[in-house]
C-alpha cells in the first residue's frame, strides 16, 4: 500500500518553500483584483513578497473581522474578485460570514488528510457532517470524491436512517465529528444494528480527548483528526506517526504573536495565520484565532511539511462548539434582545463526550419564562441549543469575558 498521497508530500522542505513563494507574487497579483485586498495591500509589490519575512510585513486578516466585513460590502467583503457565478457552491457560517466554492477538483485540499487517515478509492464513506447551508459537509464530500471514493452524504441527526444506510451500503469509512461517531455507536449497540463495517474515521469540528480517541479505537475504529475552517478547508491533519498534525500542502502557515502580525520564535505558542495560493479565491494572511505551536523537524510517516502540535486553544474568545464556531459578537446579540439584563457569560464544557454550552445571565427578576426566552435566543442566535442559568446581579467577574471554553 503507498504511504503518501504523492511525491509532494516527501520532497525536501527548501524545495517545498521556494515552490511556494515563487508561486505566491502571482496569486498577490490575483488577490489585488479585489477591491478590499487592493485597499489593504495597497503600495505593496507582488514581486517583491518572495520569502516568510516579506510576506509577514504585510497586513494580518483576522477571520473575526469577516462577519463585519461580509455586512458592509455583501457577500464577500470585497475579498473576491470573481463573478458569484464562476464558483461552485455559496454557503454560509454562523457570524454570517459567506463561503464561495472554487470549481477546480478538491477545492477544500481534503483528499490527503484522508488518505493519510487510510482512505482509498474505492471506498465508501459515510459523510455525517451537515450539507445545510454550511461548507462542512461538502468540504469532506468533495475530499472523498476527489480521493476516488463514494461518498454517502447523511449529514447528522437521524440514526435510525443512518444505521439503514449503513447495513445497505457498508461504508468501510466515517467522516464527522467525534461527538456524533460516538452517538451512532451507542445507539447501534443498543438497538442491536450493525455498524461493524466502519473501521476508519477522519474526525473534526469538535474536542476528540483521549477517553474518547480509547474508547473509539476499542471498538474497531481506526480515527484520525483533522484542523479545518470553513474558508480554507483542511489545514492539517493527522497521520500514522501520530505525531501531531502536518500543515497540508499549497498553504504558508506562519505561527504569530496573539493579536499582531509578527511570528514568534519556533516552538512558541501563537496564533495561526494561513495564505492560501488558490488563484480563484486566494486567502493573504487570514489569521484563524486558533493557537498552536510548530513542533521540530519532520514526522516520522516521512511527510515533511511543517508540524503543529494541533488545536490548543482559541487567541480570541470565540470558539468551536459541535463543530460550529461561536463567537463574542452573537453573545452581545442576545444581551441586545434582553435589555433588561447585565452580564452575560456562556460557559462551554464537555458532558458525557458532547460539548455542553450554559449562558449564565445576571438579572435581578429572575423566572422560568425569562429562562425559556433566554434559551430560544441562544438557539437562534448560535444555531445551537444549550442551558441558560440565571445569576444574580453583580456575581459574573467584570472582566469582559463573553465566553469562556472550560472544556
Amino acid at each position: 500500500m503507498t504511504e503518501h498521497y504523492d511525491a509532494l508530500e516527501t520532497r525536501e522542505p527548501a524545495q517545498r518553500e521556494a515552490e511556494l513563494f515563487s508561486r505566491l507574487p502571482d496569486v498577490l497579483r490575483k488577490a489585488l483584483a479585489a477591491p478590499a485586498y487592493a485597499e489593504r495591500l495597497n503600495g505593496i509589490d507582488p514581486a517583491s513578497v518572495t520569502s516568510r519575512a516579506a510576506l509577514a510585513r504585510l497586513p494580518v486578516l483576522r477571520k473575526s473581522e469577516l462577519p463585519a466585513l461580509h455586512k458592509a460590502a455583501p457577500p464577500f467583503g470585497g475579498f473576491v474578485a470573481g463573478p458569484l457565478g464562476s464558483f461552485g457552491r455559496l454557503f454560509t457560517s454562523p457570524g454570517p460570514i459567506f463561503e464561495p466554492e472554487p470549481v477546480h477538483a478538491d477545492p477544500w485540499r481534503g483528499a490527503r488528510a484522508l488518505f493519510a487517515a487510510g482512505f482509498r478509492p474505492g471506498d465508501v464513506v459515510l459523510n455525517t457532517f451537515s450539507y445545510h447551508l454550511t461548507p462542512g459537509g461538502f468540504i469532506f464530500d468533495a475530499s472523498a470524491r476527489a480521493l476516488g471514493c463514494a461518498v454517502i452524504p447523511a449529514g447528522p441527526g437521524n440514526t435510525e436512517q443512518q444505521f439503514e444506510l449503513i447495513e445497505a451500503y457498508r461504508p468501510v469509512g466515517y467522516s464527522g465529528t467525534p461527538d456524533f461517531l460516538k452517538i451512532l455507536l451507542d445507539a447501534a449497540a443498543s438497538a442491536s444494528r450493525d455498524v461493524s463495517s466502519i473501521k476508519r474515521a477522519l474526525v473534526s469540528g469538535a474536542a476528540f480527548p483521549k477517553s474518547l480517541q480509547d474508547e473509539v479505537k476499542s471498538r474497531g475504529i481506526d480515527a484520525y483528526q483533522a484542523f479545518g475552517t470553513a474558508d480554507l478547508g483542511l489545514v492539517a491533519f493527522e497521520t500514522p506517526a501520530r505525531d501531531g498534525m502536518v500543515v497540508n500542502e499549497d498553504l504558508i502557515m506562519e505561527i504569530v504573536r496573539p493579536g499582531t502580525g509578527d511570528p514568534v520564535a519556533p516552538g512558541d505558542v501563537g496564533e495561526i495565520v494561513v495564505t492560501s495560493l488558490d488563484p480563484q479565491h486566494p486567502w493573504i494572511r487570514l489569521a484563524l484565532g486558533d493557537l498552536t505551536a510548530v513542533l521540530p523537524g519532520a514526522s516520522p510517516c516521512g511527510r515533511t511539511n511543517m508540524r503543529i502540535k494541533g488545536w490548543m486553544g482559541r487567541a480570541d474568545q470565540t470558539t468551536k462548539v459541535k463543530g460550529m464556531f461561536v463567537r463574542p459578537e452573537q453573545i452581545a446579540e442576545i444581551g441586545k434582545r434582553h435589555p433588561g439584563l447585565g452580564r452575560l457569560r456562556l460557559v462551554v464544557t464537555r458532558s458525557g463526550e458532547s460539548d455542553l454550552m450554559t449562558l449564565k445571565a445576571e438579572t435581578a427578576s429572575p423566572g422560568d419564562a425569562l429562562r425559556d426566552e433566554l434559551a430560544a435566543s441562544l438557539r437562534a442566535v448560535t444555531k445551537l441549543g444549550g442551558n441558560v442559568d440565571l445569576v444574580s446581579t453583580g456575581s459574573l467577574p467584570n472582566d469582559g469575558k463573553a465566553i469562556s471554553d472550560e472544556r
